[in-house]
């Protein structure tokens, strides 16, 4: 396994990451705090061995990565990222097909965090990213995936054509949002499958796209041509919400 230091800032990410049973090592709270949400951090961190440090504003913001460190930040053990074979382990213990989230070229941290939100709340057993030319799992990517980060695996690959072509080999297959591509109402989305995403700027590299087995475009109406990727992924995603269920 390989492992991330990580920071979380933000109250509902840390209630979060206690919850999820995540070791945090360390604590900062704005001194003089009170309300509902640091009491309920105090009491969690009270039960494991965390330090509990009380600060001024003045520092919080200091350490904050964010600039929305909401009077908390956490500092867990580590961020342990998944294997691939974890997330295929996690829809056979589901007993359901494997629904995994593919991000190519995301640099953003504030789309990867919302697309691990989104993974989480669509039921995708996990979410695939590249090591190089992509963001990782920091402290803005943990807050804005409000707590779902410690709840959906992540796996962090040398090779995404390379991968996918493994999860081909186990019955996968591969859609690819792009603006060229097919309504994604028109395509069948159940089974085993792996929703593509790339960035607003330069969309799925070329490699990973041509190992996709279908090209889904989602329809637009207005003036402009692109959606934000977590927007994009979400709506994407919940079509094969739809799909499944139906």
């Amino acid at each position: 396994m390989r492992y991330e230091e990580l920071t979380i800032e933000g109250r509902n990410a840390v209630i979060e990451a206690f919850r999820a049973g995540k070791p945090i090592d360390k604590i900062f709270i704005l001194d003089g705090c009170q309300d509902g949400p640091i009491a309920t951090i105090k009491r969690e961190a009270r039960k494991g061995d965390t330090i509990i440090k009380f600060v001024d504003k003045e520092r919080l913001d200091q350490m904050s990565e964010t600039g929305h460190h909401q009077g908390v930040i956490a500092y867990a053990a580590a961020y342990e990222y998944a294997e691939v074979e974890d997330i295929l382990a996690l829809a056979k213990e589901k007993n359901e097909d494997p629904f995994i989230l593919i991000l190519d070229n995301i640099e953003d941290p504030h789309n990867l965090g919302a697309i691990i939100r989104t993974a989480n709340l669509a039921g995708a057993h996990g979410v695939i990213i590249p090591k190089n030319r992509a963001v990782g799992l920091t402290a803005t990517v943990a807050r804005t995936s409000a707590g779902a980060l410690n709840y959906t695996p992540v796996a962090k690959v040398t090779n995404l054509v390379k991968t996918m072509e493994s999860l081909k080999k186990q019955g996968l297959w591969f859609v690819c949002a792009d603006m060229g591509g097919t309504s994604m109402y028109q395509l069948n989305l159940k089974g085993p499958i792996g929703l593509v995403i790339g960035s607003e700027g330069e969309g799925v590299g070329r490699l990973v796209k041509e190992n996709c087995d279908f090209i889904a475009s989602i329809p637009m109406k207005g003036n402009i041509d692109s959606l934000n990727a977590s927007v994009a992924c979400g709506v994407m995603a919940y079509e094969i919400v739809r799909q499944r269920l139906s």
